[in-house]
């Protein structure tokens, strides 16, 4: 832990000379990241010099009273040590505090996708449930949907959804949904009256501005075609449908939600940078050991986290091993039970995680 934070020190004062840097402040991107970054280190790197100076301080306090032969000093020494141990102990727990409050990626805005997995057009029919759901929560929380993409299914429902959500904590509300979502139910196709599973995949993404994901024009390959699906008067008519792939990495993002090319093409370019910036996180978090690693699930599309039980009117979130036996409620929006639960674990396992703070 110490060594992560002497790398963050390192880090934040290499980041005050770069933004004094004459050719730095003359590049607004770059200025404006490094800005950004040095801002989002300020309140831990100051708390955890503030320690270090304190223990710095207390060693040579108690190196002083243990060479000082006078009674009357080496007893004014010891009184001061403790008084030095109390602050010591106070600057501690305001860095774990610290540590552990919200992650910068928890103020922003997010790019959702979900996509039928396992189950058929049973699978499609979940996938717009689950879309229903998350707008309904986003219409509580008073946040703002924007569908960025979507293919629809003949019969109705989702192959894909991909939709952004802008408001205040988006991220931090919906960044444990991230996985595999199971439903156990009895198809309206279903003459038999059997019970049926299908899965979804949902990704939440932290969206990012342009100046964090500098994408050149040599990055990437974009392709024009007509749009495809369901009725549309533009369907298979203009070439308003944008692909683009990202060279680099073989990302590719479609877009044809709207009859205009232009307007395709920048929604496409938004879940681009935030997927090639999830990709740069998950980089760094193997390059290096992170301030804190949250173990309520990996985000790992294939990784099941919830299942809506429709026969025994139970949602059951596999992480926590939380169960809501209101699935109509859940359907509808009223996941908060859910996610309070997920933000006390995490912040749980981070006071665990740090623990180690104060003893290093």
């Amino acid at each position: 832990m110490s060594k992560n934070l002497e790398d963050m020190d390192a880090q934040f004062s290499k980041l005050e000379e770069l933004i004094q840097d004459p050719e730095v402040m003359q590049n607004g991107s770059l200025y404006a990241k490094y800005l950004k970054e040095h801002g989002s280190m300020l309140k831990i790197v100051t708390k955890y010099r503030e320690l270090k100076s304190a223990r710095e301080e207390l060693a040579d306090v108690e190196e002083m009273a243990a060479k000082e032969e006078d009674p009357e000093l080496r007893e004014m020494a010891a009184e001061e040590a403790e008084s030095l141990k109390e602050r010591e102990q106070t600057l501690g727990n305001e860095l774990q505090e610290t540590l552990i409050g919200d992650d910068e990626e928890d103020q922003r805005n997010v790019i959702v996708e979900i996509r039928a997995g396992t189950g058929g057009d049973e699978a499609g029919l979940f996938a717009q449930d689950l879309f229903e759901m998350y707008s309904r929560f986003a219409e509580r929380k008073r946040w703002r949907i924007e569908v960025l993409e979507s293919q629809a299914k003949e019969i109705g429902g989702f192959k894909e959804v991909i939709f952004s959500v802008k408001g205040k904590d988006a991220y931090k509300n919906m960044k444990f949904e991230s996985g595999g979502h199971r439903v156990q139910r009895i198809p309206a196709t279903e003459s038999g009256g059997r019970i049926h599973t299908s899965a979804c995949t949902v990704a939440v993404l932290p969206e990012v501005e342009e100046v964090e994901v500098d994408i050149k024009t040599n990055d990437i390959k974009i392709d024009y075609f007509c749009a495809s699906g369901p009725g549309g008067q533009n369907v298979n008519k203009t070439s308003s449908a944008v692909r683009i792939t990202h060279l680099e990495t073989g990302l590719v993002v479609s877009c044809q939600d709207t009859p205009e090319q232009h307007k395709n093409k920048m929604k496409a370019m938004r879940v681009l940078r935030s997927r090639l910036f999830q990709l740069m996180q998950e980089k760094q978090n193997e390059e290096r050991n992170t301030l804190r690693k949250s173990q309520q699930g990996s985000g790992d599309r294939n990784e099941r986290i919830r299942t809506y039980n429709y026969p025994q009117n139970r949602v059951t979130d596999h992480r926590t091993q939380q169960s809501i036996y209101n699935l109509a409620s859940v359907m509808v929006g009223e996941i908060d039970e859910f996610v309070e639960k997920l933000l006390q674990c995490e912040r749980e396992e981070r006071l665990q995680e740090l623990g180690s703070v104060l003893s290093a």
